[in-house]
């Protein structure tokens, strides 16, 4: 089934901030803030056991409890396994840092072997409150793509994950499954495997108009061939398209900071927001199933549905364009 046929909806709910990303979030704002979502047509829902051990996917299954479980769909991520045992020492999240250092204190440890996978499933379904979940990604198995563990780790979800997840979408368990990464080469090498039958993958960061080069060059070609979608996660990029400080979970640099003002000068000009350029922007592109942009506050979902609709005259992407702000490939919006 392709993912299009899946989803509800191009615009989704990216629960990572749920798990207290970056900040403590007080229960009555992140539940209201699922509820916003509900009351604005939001029916795609994506979590995962890592935001915040936990945290988010108790969060949501409370939010979500009663609500016409055929009327919304979920994904959640495996690879991680959230233990009863409370670990106070400073987590070990690679380049993820301390973003979660406000969940729950329960010890997480990496597992994607195939038991692990049917592990964190159930697991899963108990903190969401449901019966059945739709999809579900392989989190972070390249997160340190480039160091010495990620291949040990690619090849154990080759061989445990991937086979369970296959079966599981073969029996009707669930009804699609793919990566949950924010490195396309990841889900390169992933299409490139004999044996696995992935529907599709979720892309962190990696198809926005802060960084996309890579993902419309060599992965997009390569999903739209297959007739399968990719899911945009983190279409802000961690915040900095939008005013944040922060870009791939750290710092902004002044070459992106620099890109932002450049773009967002030339938002104003068309009193456009910069929320309907990244959102319209990974949206064109034809092999983009959904977005699923975070949010903490009620009042964010308002402006995300908002600016999904938002009228973009085609200048404004003509401009970008021209002043070398997107590749010269990617597809935009509009006529242009």
């Amino acid at each position: 089934m392709a993912l299009k046929d899946i989803l509800f909806s191009k615009l989704g709910f990216g629960a990572a901030p749920l798990g207290n990303m970056f900040r403590a979030i007080p229960e009555e704002e992140a539940l209201a803030t699922v509820e916003a979502a509900w009351n604005d047509g939001i029916r795609y829902f994506d979590n995962a056991p890592f935001y915040g051990a936990g945290l988010a996917e108790i969060r949501m299954g409370e939010a979500l409890k009663g609500k016409p479980r055929d009327q919304y769909v979920v994904s959640t991520k495996v690879g991680r396994i959230v233990l009863d045992e409370i670990d106070d020492a400073p987590r070990a999240n690679g380049e993820k840092g301390d973003v979660f250092a406000n969940g729950r204190p329960n010890k997480v440890i990496n597992d994607y072997s195939h038991d692990a996978t049917l592990r964190s499933i159930e697991d899963s379904l108990k903190r969401l409150q449901t019966d059945h979940i739709d999809i579900v990604w392989v989190h972070d198995v390249a997160q340190d793509f480039y160091g010495d563990e990620w291949l040990a780790k690619f090849e154990e979800a080759r061989t445990g994950a991937f086979k369970a997840l296959d079966r599981l979408r073969d029996e009707g368990t669930i009804k699609a499954w793919g990566l949950g990464v924010n490195r396309v080469e990841a889900v390169e090498l992933l299409l490139d495997l004999d044996g696995p039958r992935p529907d599709s993958s979720l892309l962190a960061g990696r198809y926005t108009l802060l960084d996309h080069d890579r993902a419309l060059e060599r992965l997009m070609p390569k999903v739209a061939e297959r007739g399968l979608g990719i899911v945009v996660g983190g279409p802000y990029s961690s915040g900095a398209l939008v005013g944040g400080p922060n870009f791939e979970y750290a710092p902004a640099t002044p070459a992106i900071l620099a890109k932002v003002v450049a773009i967002k000068a030339i938002a104003d000009r068309y009193n456009i927001s910069m929320k309907a350029a990244g959102l319209q922007f990974s949206l064109a592109n034809p092999a983009v199933a959904a977005v699923i942009p975070g949010a903490s506050r009620p009042q964010r979902i308002a402006e995300d549905t908002t600016a999904l609709n938002e009228v973009v005259p085609d200048d404004f992407w003509r401009e970008l364009r021209e002043a070398g702000l997107v590749n010269p490939a990617a597809p935009l919006p509009g006529s242009i």
